[in-house]
């Protein structure tokens, strides 16, 4: 298991982070949820008030602030925002965020550097294409938007906020938009991915198909 690196991509709300949370306690290896560091650089961003679209403003976010990880929680300049990073402003924009190319060779570094050496399984949207190209194995979990828009209205609404339900397809089309189509390290498929329409199934199930492949009991 000692190099055992497992990539999970695919849009927001298809299962990625809980899945890779499940997979990562079964296995007994390193989790890094990556979506939650362009978040932090985002909370950050938004709490100074720059331009998000500012390359020099958010490199000056980014050289600023010190961000530490653990499998549950993110802490920014020893804060910790785990919760403040899942709020609705912070899905809006982060998209915006994570298109800098700054910002994303700079997290890529950290990323890179985490999976050094030890068994780990990363979530996010470039994992199998640039993070960890080489990866043992690669998955690409996809689900309907409205599926997709009802699992997010859960999560905001387990944290006290609300949201209608058609805001939340537009939101997520919108960033499916954006993260497919940045010139850096975009949202897409890696060629050697298994794809997992997770639209029907629970976290459970999904969990149990990836297993599945990497103890060679599917292929």
């Amino acid at each position: 298991m000692a190099y055992l690196q497992i990539a999970i991509d695919g849009p927001a709300g298809s299962g990625k982070s809980t899945v890779a949370k499940e997979i990562s306690k079964q296995l007994g290896i390193t989790y890094l949820d990556t979506g939650a560091m362009y978040r932090a650089v985002t909370l950050e961003a938004l709490n100074h008030s720059v331009d998000l679209q500012n390359p020099d403003a958010l490199k000056k976010i980014v050289d600023q602030m010190t961000l530490n990880m653990t499998i549950t929680k993110i802490f920014v300049n020893n804060v910790d925002v785990s919760e403040a990073i899942r709020t609705p402003e912070v899905s809006r924009n982060v998209s915006v965020v994570a298109m800098d190319a700054y910002v994303r060779a700079e997290m890529v570094k950290i990323q890179q550097k985490i999976a050094l050496g030890q068994a780990v399984i990363m979530d996010g949207r470039d994992i199998g294409t640039t993070v960890l190209p080489n990866a043992t194995y690669k998955f690409f979990l996809i689900a309907d938007p409205i599926e997709r828009a009802k699992r997010r209205r859960l999560e905001l609404q387990a944290k006290g906020f609300e949201a209608s339900l058609d805001d939340l397809v537009k939101e997520i089309i919108k960033r499916d938009e954006l993260d497919s189509n940045r010139e850096i390290s975009p949202l897409k498929k890696a060629d050697d991915a298994i794809e997992i329409d997770t639209t029907s199934h629970t976290i459970d199930e999904v969990a149990t198909m990836i297993l599945d492949y990497v103890k060679g009991l599917r292929k």
